[in-house]
């Protein structure tokens, strides 16, 4: 491909709308432009980047026997309202686009596929004999994003590869998820990237176990959790740790402590000169759910800790009552919302674990009695400081037997606490853990039987009984991963594309294209890479050199042929865009040199450690 004939249009400064140097480089370099907010188009670079990539992860993908399909992205409500997804995804977190088509109908543009999949696996699976069977798809999903942002990080569309997988027990369910562990593994390293596999929270898709592929990139938005003997790894959503001792309170009667203004932690403690770890803060919210009544919370947490919401919002799921399903949002209870519910004030800054369910009576439309959570480093404190429950008042040498004794509640003790950077690891607390930024770009799922039991996906199992069917699901984001592949790989020209992912692997650059040696030199090297399956471009544009050898790092194409003033004697220079080596070298040696290196490259990094 010639420059002059690629649509190649370049930025010298920076976008505005550009936050991190991935979504700065992939616009100025030409491979995406805006459309709309969170809307870009692909261009012919970035074009040929996303079909390498989808190469790849087909090649793996059918190596596990996969079979490739492509499902409808306009899907109708009801398989969501079946599910008992359709109120969370419009409603709660609102990241479906929807719409009513002429007749009136609710249909959605598809952020996942769990429920047309597993209606179609209803309709066409129905005896064991027919599984294993995993189906996947590379297609363009829509999810309506609150704030888009980073470029293809967080669009409202993307280009996604998901899978999904359907058995006849469990442990051939884990069979297929360790496969897909493997192959993803190959597909990242392929394309040249650096990921870690973490475990994550399944969150709205669900399932009993779920795992995160993430490269590792300062501007990512996940914070991993890591242990220096690689035996442990976790998105901190997910991850557990044990936590800094507490600094022992001194054993005191129970007593009162007049604390007016103090309404925090730090204040509290910068104050009285207590220790946060010596202090239990008590969080009041409220859950909503798609159906049920909002549920009041009390929260409680050691000072020094911080509250995970993944690790709340799944312990709320699990607890609430069985009217209530479809969790939307957990959200701080105001003096506005208990005015407007009909409840008197309460002495926020100042409450404690034993506030009485006798607050919410007479409630409007809440429920009439807390759901009580604890940390685990909460519960553990045998004295602590707390709230008196009444207005600039704690209680110091405060228990929880003495808080219980006379209360007709009781507390369940679950992990709610965010690991943190240095904790001490649960598999060898002489390990601590150690933090990176990452992007996720894959997650892999065991379903279960969550969709395949709302749905009714049932087959005959060997001995005649019907049962609902296992399933599996496994994403990867296509162009979310091309992405990152920008933000692991560039420099301060530009990116620097792995040679297996690239758009052209090799550009043949005349520094003068009026030279008439140098350009006929520049012809056959052209066509001689192209002769030799080199995917090559030919800048032959009459530009002056440092201009395209500018956009040259730019764009990021992994090897530079340069033709120059020794074009006359057959000497070229030959440059590699990582690290910016250079070799000078005869022109009849060219492939001798290059094209080891390049096939080095197109099996991208060494196999990734399981």
């Amino acid at each position: 491909m010639r420059v002059s004939r690629l649509l190649l249009v370049t930025l010298r400064d920076d976008p505005a709308e550009a936050e991190i140097p991935s979504h700065r480089l992939l616009l100025r370099a030409g491979y995406i432009r805006r459309v709309s907010s969170g809307i870009y188009a692909y261009l012919p670079l970035l074009w040929r980047v996303l079909q390498k990539v989808s190469r790849i992860v087909r090649d793996e993908m059918d190596a596990t026997g996969a079979l490739e399909t492509l499902l409808p992205q306009l899907q109708p409500a009801d398989l969501w309202q079946r599910s008992g997804r359709w109120a969370g995804y419009t409603a709660g977190e609102g990241i479906m686009f929807h719409l009513h088509d002429r007749q009136g109908r609710e249909l959605g543009l598809g952020p996942t596929h769990e429920e047309v999949i597993t209606a179609l696996a209803a309709d066409l699976l129905q005896s064991y004999r027919q599984l294993p069977v995993n189906l996947y798809q590379i297609q363009t999903k829509f999810r309506d994003e609150i704030r888009p942002r980073f470029g293809l990080m967080r669009g409202r569309e993307f280009i996604m590869k998901d899978a999904y997988s359907f058995h006849a027990d469990e442990d051939s369910l884990r069979q297929t998820y360790a496969a897909m562990d493997q192959a993803y593994r190959r597909i990242f390293a392929r394309c040249g990237l650096r990921a870690v596999a973490v475990e994550a929270d399944s969150g709205a898709i669900g399932g009993s176990a779920s795992q995160e592929f993430m490269v590792t990139a300062e501007a990512g938005e996940d914070l991993i959790l890591t242990s220096a003997d690689g035996r442990y790894a976790a998105n901190q959503e997910r991850a557990v740790s044990l936590a800094p001792e507490a600094r022992p309170l001194a054993s005191v009667p129970l007593a009162e402590l007049n604390t007016p203004g103090l309404a925090s932690i730090e204040d509290l403690c910068k104050v009285h000169g207590f220790d946060p770890s010596q202090t239990v803060k008590v969080l009041l919210l409220l859950a909503r759910f798609a159906e049920g009544r909002p549920q009041p919370l009390l929260v409680c947490l050691r000072g020094d800790q911080q509250l995970n919401e993944v690790k709340l919002a799944n312990a709320v799921s699990a607890a609430a009552e069985p009217a209530a399903s479809g969790l939307l949002e957990i959200a701080p209870i105001s003096p506005e919302q208990l005015q407007a519910e009909g409840l008197a004030p309460l002495p926020f800054g100042s409450l404690g674990p034993q506030l009485g369910d006798g607050v919410l009576a007479g409630a409007r439309s809440w429920h009439p009695r807390f759901l009580r959570l604890a940390d685990a480093t909460a519960s553990a404190l045998p004295l602590f400081v707390c709230g008196a429950c009444r207005p600039d008042t704690h209680l110091v040498g405060a228990s929880w037997s003495s808080l219980g004794a006379q209360a007709d509640w009781t507390i369940s003790t679950v992990d709610l606490r965010n690991a943190q950077p240095g904790d001490a690891c649960l598999h060898d607390p002489e390990q601590r853990l150690h933090a990176a930024r990452g992007i996720e770009v894959g997650h892999i799922f065991q379903l279960g039987r969550k969709y395949s039991q709302a749905l009714e996906a049932s087959f005959t199992n060997e001995s005649g009984q019907n049962e609902a069917l296992w399933m599996g699901c496994y994403g990867i984001g296509v162009s979310r991963l091309a992405q990152a592949a920008v933000e692991q790989h560039h420099d301060g020209q530009g990116i620097c594309w792995p040679v297996s992912i690239a758009p052209y692997e090799v550009v043949v650059v005349p520094a003068n294209t009026e030279d008439p040696t140098q350009a006929q030199l520049a012809e056959s090297l052209y066509t001689t890479l192209q002769e030799a399956g080199v995917e090559v471009l030919l800048d032959d544009r009459s530009e002056r050199a440092g201009v395209k050898f500018k956009d040259a790092d730019l764009i990021g194409i992994p090897w530079r042929v340069v033709v120059g003033r020794g074009a006359a004697a057959g000497q070229i220079e030959l440059v590699e865009r990582q690290g910016s080596l250079r070799q000078d070298l005869a022109a009849a040696e060219l492939l001798t040199v290059l094209l080891p290196r390049l096939e080095q490259g197109r099996r991208g990094l060494a196999e990734q450690p399981t």
